[in-house]
């Protein structure tokens, strides 16, 4: 096994905004150093003066070192086989990932962290970043926060840990990789053949029941995160105790991965997934017209035998929603549910007093009418569209007031008459319609067909 042992300047502290202006890397065949490497960047952004004040490096020096495009061959030939080690590894590795996955790659090392490391080596030390650390195992550091000065001291400290060590490097590299967290009954080859894309997965017993079904944006991560980290130890306890196999569905996209994973709940009762598989309590906004003629609204929980004009996951969310409709069509708050007592001109502005009959009930009730309106408008039956797992297949969900009704896969499609038949129907499960609000801001307006209105 081969370690690059890295270190990084940068242009600032954000890897979505910070650009690298100096980079290094050291490689250590587990023995002793084999290859180095560096060289200055051109961050393609201004370094700031305090930047240049660390480190020394400044605009005039860059201006005409290559980009991180020029380098990105040489630099994953050097780092993509080898596990990354730094001192703080994170930082490193989250800005060298991401210029790498703005050139199209996914850098996806195992990792290591010096600083982890020298806790458990070199325990009961005040501080353990780098400078310090060096200090008290008196190793020369050539140039501070430059990228080769610090690359060779941490390659340096880590020589020294896994010759002094290595019991604890093996495992803590076992541990990063999700190893040593496996249950025990659970295969190490079939983790390795977990895909790290998106959808959902089955955990499974010895007589192959589903005991516990999950989404995930990467399902190796995901599967691995729970049988680490202190979150819902004693979940996670019975789970490896049980789980023998895993199986999985990939999604393409985070939505119809929780959509999945909400039908699959609600079919399969996995034992533990009580959370969703708990009734939702649903509010809902209900009309009526009073004596008087004036059309007034209500919250309140839903019931099998009172259907809502729209419904609600709580209560908070039920009481801003029409909040907002009172301002945009000036209705009355106590008409409205909301106040107990009539309205001051002075506090409800709003409110042109239909709840003192000062305005009829015939004005009153087009603003009525006009907010009920806009509600069924957003109730059609909608069809969504998504390009998915692989080019030639899409995915289409029906939604009917916004709960799921139809969900499927479909490859080669030619007539779009007969896509909607293609598609399975799905029980009416009221988290769906939770999902889809959360979501629909963010779909283009081309996935989107209004197929009729309700």
């Amino acid at each position: 096994m081969e370690y690059a042992i890295v270190d990084i300047e940068t242009a600032g502290g954000n890897p979505k905004g910070g650009g690298i202006t100096e980079i290094a890397v050291v490689v250590h065949d587990g023995e002793k150093i084999i290859q180095e490497y560096q060289t200055l960047l051109n961050p393609e952004m201004a370094i700031p003066t305090y930047i240049t004040g660390l480190t020394g490096i400044d605009n005039f020096m860059v201006r005409h070192e290559p980009k991180f495009q020029d380098i990105q061959d040489e630099l994953w030939e050097l780092l993509k086989d080898r596990v990354f080690i730094a001192h703080s590894v994170n930082f490193d590795f989250g800005f060298i990932r991401e210029a790498f996955l703005k050139e199209g790659k996914d850098l996806k090392s195992p990792k290591l962290c010096t600083v982890r490391l020298s806790r458990k080596v070199f325990p009961g030390l005040k501080s353990y970043s780098l400078g310090r650390i060096c200090e008290n195992q008196k190793i020369p550091i050539t140039a501070r926060h430059r990228a080769m000065g610090d690359a060779m001291a941490t390659a340096i400290l880590f020589d020294r840990m896994i010759k002094q060590a290595p019991e604890i490097v093996l495992q803590s590299l076992k541990k990063n990789s999700g190893e040593a967290f496996l249950p025990p009954n659970f295969p190490k080859s079939k983790f390795y053949e977990i895909p790290d894309q998106c959808g959902i997965y089955y955990m499974l017993n010895e007589k192959g029941k589903v005991i516990y079904v999950g989404k995930a944006v990467n399902i190796r991560e995901r599967f691995k995160n729970h049988f680490s980290g202190n979150v819902l130890p004693h979940l996670k306890q019975k789970l490896k105790a049980e789980v023998v196999d895993l199986q999985w569905k990939l999604s393409g996209t985070e939505f119809l991965a929780l959509l999945m994973e909400v039908l699959e709940i609600k079919r399969l009762w996995p034992e533990y997934n009580s959370a969703l598989k708990l009734p939702k309590t649903m509010w809902g906004l209900f009309h009526y017209e009073d004596g008087s003629g004036y059309g007034r609204f209500q919250i309140s929980k839903v019931t099998r035998h009172l259907q809502p004009v729209e419904s609600f996951f709580s209560l908070e969310e039920a009481t801003n929603f029409l909040k907002e409709a009172m301002v945009n069509f000036q209705l009355c708050p106590k008409l409205s549910g909301l106040r107990k007592v009539n309205c001051s001109q002075e506090s409800e502005q709003q409110c042109s007093g239909a709840c003192k009959s000062e305005e009829d009930h015939l004005s009153y009730n087009q603003k009525v009418r006009s907010f009920l309106d806009q509600i069924k408008v957003s109730q059609k039956e909608i069809l969504l569209e998504f390009e998915c797992r692989e080019e030639s297949e899409k995915a289409y969900c029906v939604f009917d007031r916004g709960i799921l009704t139809r969900f499927g896969f479909v490859k080669d499609l030619d007539e779009k008459e007969d896509l909607i038949s293609r598609l399975e129907s799905v029980p009416k499960i009221p988290e769906t319609y939770y999902i889809l609000r959360q979501f629909f801001p963010k779909f283009h307006a081309d996935q989107i067909q209004i197929l009729e209105t309700t």
